[in-house]
């Protein structure tokens, strides 16, 4: 049975290489009752408990923000992925990316709150605790009795996290260690009941985690809260230990394993952190076409014009967009770690080895949907002109907090890098064949083109030929600049960059036409012609971004006969057949937005 599943579902990182069918993809669409329910119960709190209340946020009530979490907690929204055995309710991970999705559109304060407690504050005991220690601490982090707060960043430590200074020293009857540092940017710490601590045990190469209680008594203190940009009710504080005892039976794992154990809980912070900008977006698109239909200009309102609903189009599509692939990833994990746990893996591993095989798409969509989200809410100020800039809208905290979401989770330059080097580092491998597809592109752009007109008569055939192509153009560019650096190639951080961009939009575009043919199939092409205009209109866009970003790696690596004919192939891996009307389909789109007066998909 295991092996049927495997052969069904991709591995990480094979989108490139392996050709995808919608069928195979998981949509919103396909939401089943029960987590449209649970939608409908996260959104109803959202507007009860969280949107009436901004301005508290915003004035940094601080001790709201702790209210709402226990509120959140009474509803058992802070135990969604937590298993049953440690009082969660054990439900599946693209349950998880829902809470987190829709839970997070009214503000970045409590959704900060949220997203540190549910995921790094309680994931690391969870996937890498003793049994005793999840007996001990989860089910009081799964019911909002304990809040948890996560401490990696220090001062010198902040992409670099395993570079961290605290020091955990072994007492000498062996019982305790006593750790001594400090650690900055700390999300929570104002009111949590335990902190996930790593430090450095001796010289060791690699940092260990430890679970911490947060007792003043036993020589932790923080200071004042941050004054911050934005999510300005999310406390955020430094802490300091002074030789805090932390018995030997609260180290996290094994010793040496703190920096695996990061990662592993950035990669599901990653996802979830993409999931979280996706409200947003929705709930500034809405109020973007309430007011725009409001605004009278020229004795018309503002809908009307052109301007206008190029930016609601554009605002629309990226959302749309960064739901297909948020949802398509996340099934891909919950797939695959149902693939371990039928192999007779016990959750915890199934889990982060789930999450872990998807860390490429897990480090793309936090990039491509934290960047989305920036320019969402900037446009949202600029629909609404003078009034956007104003605290008495919406707009300007939106902007504020979606700031912080290129930065946490690791920098979106960070994880551009990472997406590329993990990519690689599988390719050789063997998990994602590479090196065949590179060598068929070689021998393609080698042969004469075919000048024949294909038959595009189908929905998406174009489309979907185009990806095909700017997969190779990707396999090129990053191909080619291997084979001119190979193990230094981590040293042309730009090259490593622009690769990364080609790559982030070519699965957010497949997965914005994967999803419409799949819908396309389910209600007919007639009545989603506003979804088929998002799909090609996202595709053009990324086709720009592809050819942008092609030519410029490609001038900067490549010299002579080899320069000529890489850009050669990647006009060639670029170039449409048919042209799609663009301000038509930017027409569409917003026509629908304008006349459901709200984000409708």
């Amino acid at each position: 049975m295991a092996d049927t599943i495997e052969k069904n579902v991709t591995r990480g990182g094979q989108f490139l290489v392996k050709e995808t069918k919608c069928e195979d993809i998981f949509i919103p669409e396909d939401f089943s009752e029960e987590q449209r329910m649970m939608r409908d119960m996260v959104k109803e709190f959202v507007d009860k408990e969280l949107w009436p209340n901004k301005d508290r946020f915003e004035k940094r009530d601080f001790a709201f923000t702790v209210e709402c979490m226990h509120k959140a907690a009474e509803l058992g929204l802070l135990s969604i992925s937590v298993p049953e055995a440690y009082g969660g309710m054990g439900m599946g991970f693209v349950d998880t990316v829902l809470v987190c999705d829709y839970i997070s559109g009214a503000t970045g304060s409590f959704s900060s709150a949220f997203g540190a407690h549910t995921g790094i504050g309680t994931l690391p005991i969870t996937l890498y605790g003793t049994e005793e220690q999840k007996q001990k601490y989860v089910p009081k982090l799964a019911s909002g009795e304990w809040f948890g707060a996560y401490c990696l960043t220090e001062p010198g430590a902040g992409s670099d996290a395993n570079s961290g200074k605290t020091k955990a020293v072994l007492s000498e009857d062996g019982t305790h260690y006593k750790i001594t540092g400090q650690k900055m940017w700390i999300t929570n710490a104002g009111f949590c009941s335990l902190f996930i601590v790593f430090a450095r045990i001796e010289d060791d190469k690699n940092i260990t985690g430890f679970i911490v209680e947060n007792n003043p008594e036993n020589g932790i203190s923080t200071n004042e809260e941050e004054h911050k940009l934005g999510i300005r009710a999310s406390s955020t504080r430094q802490v300091f230990f002074n030789e805090t005892k932390v018995p030997v039976e609260n180290m996290l794992s094994e010793r040496g394993n703190g920096f695996k154990i990061a990662m592993n809980a950035l990669n599901v912070g990653r996802i979830k952190l993409a999931a979280a900008c996706l409200d947003s977006q929705r709930r500034i698109i809405t109020g973007s076409a309430k007011y725009s239909n409001e605004r009278i200009q020229f004795n018309v309102p503002i809908s009307k014009f052109g301007a206008i609903r190029y930016k609601l189009a554009e605002m629309a599509t990226s959302c749309y967009a960064g739901e297909s692939a948020v949802y398509r990833a996340a099934k891909s994990i919950e797939e695959r770690i149902s693939i371990r746990e039928s192999e007779g893996a016990p959750h915890q591993e199934a889990e982060l080895k789930g999450v872990e095989e998807f860390a490429i798409e897990c480090a793309i969509l936090k990039v491509a949907v934290s960047e989305d989200i920036q320019n969402c809410s900037d446009e949202g100020i600029q629909i609404f002109g003078g009034m956007g800039f104003s605290e008495d809208t919406p707009m300007e905290s939106a902007w504020r907090d979606a700031r912080i979401t290129r930065i946490y989770e690791g920098t979106n330059e960070i994880n551009r890098m990472l997406s590329v080097g993990m990519l690689i580092k599988k390719a050789m491998k063997g998990h994602v064949d590479l090196l065949g597809p590179a060598s068929k592109v070689q021998e393609d752009l080698m042969g004469i083109p075919s000048f024949e007109t294909p038959d595009y008569s189908e929905l998406f055939s174009e489309e979907k030929e185009m990806i095909s192509k700017l997969k190779k153009a990707f396999l090129m560019v990053a191909g080619g600049a291997v084979q001119k650096y190979g193990p230094d190639l981590d040293e042309h951080q730009q090259l490593l960059i622009a690769s990364a961009d080609i790559l982030i939009e070519i699965y957010m575009a497949e997965s914005c036409i994967l999803r419409t043919e799949k819908l396309a199939k389910k209600e007919g092409e007639a009545n989603i012609k506003e979804q088929i205009a998002m799909a090609k209109l996202y595709l053009y866009k990324a086709v720009d971004i592809v050819t942008q970003k092609g030519k410029e790696s490609i001038i900067s690596f490549a010299e002579g006969d080899e320069q000529r004919m890489m850009l050669m192939g990647l006009r060639r891996y670029t170039k449409y057949t048919n042209m799609p009307n663009i301000v038509e389909i930017r027409r569409t789109i917003s026509a629908k937005i304008i006349a459901e007066n709200k984000y409708c998909f």
